[in-house]
């Protein structure tokens, strides 16, 4: 008889896996990283959308312009592309320097991800979270999110193509 050959595949994890939730922190590094809004996956983004909070998203754009990503919108930047005027403000969501969505089942990836005693790995999950957006799904999310809250009309674009 011979012999089987097992080979192992590679698991692929998600991206909630791979950035599982830091603990709860509010020492002034981590409050600092609230002030900038972490990003949803696509389908975290989808689902907090459905739950109502569309109206406080805003669109980042990457620099290349290639793609785009629905993320809590700076404080005076909702239903807006995000605008560094409006960056010192601070994440819609963090009220008394606490983050209204935790626990809630909203709070983005990133946010949950970041703490001061994961230095440098942040960026890492940024990037993971960045290729997620630039998908058809990512793309699609964007156009309904435009469609439903009225972004294109006020962008005067009028129809989507």
């Amino acid at each position: 008889m011979g012999t089987i050959t097992v080979t192992k595949t590679k698991s692929i994890k998600t991206l909630a896996e791979k950035y599982p939730p830091s603990v709860s922190c509010s020492c002034k590094i981590c409050v600092d990283y609230c002030l900038r809004p972490g990003w949803w996956t696509v389908e975290e983004a989808a689902k907090a959308f459905s739950a109502g909070h569309g109206n406080r998203m805003m669109l980042e754009m990457a620099p290349e312009r290639t793609f785009v990503v629905l993320s809590p919108a700076f404080k005076g930047c909702e239903l807006d592309f995000s605008r560094q005027i409006h960056a010192s403000r601070g994440c819609t969501f963090l009220t008394n320097n606490l983050c209204e969505l935790f626990g809630s089942g909203f709070q983005p990836l990133e946010c949950r991800f970041c703490h001061h005693d994961r230095p440098g790995q942040g960026k890492e999950c940024h990037a993971d979270i960045e290729k997620d957006w630039n998908t058809p799904s990512g793309k699609a999310l964007v156009v309904t999110w435009s469609k439903i809250t009225g972004f294109w009309n006020r962008m005067g674009r009028g129809r989507i193509v």
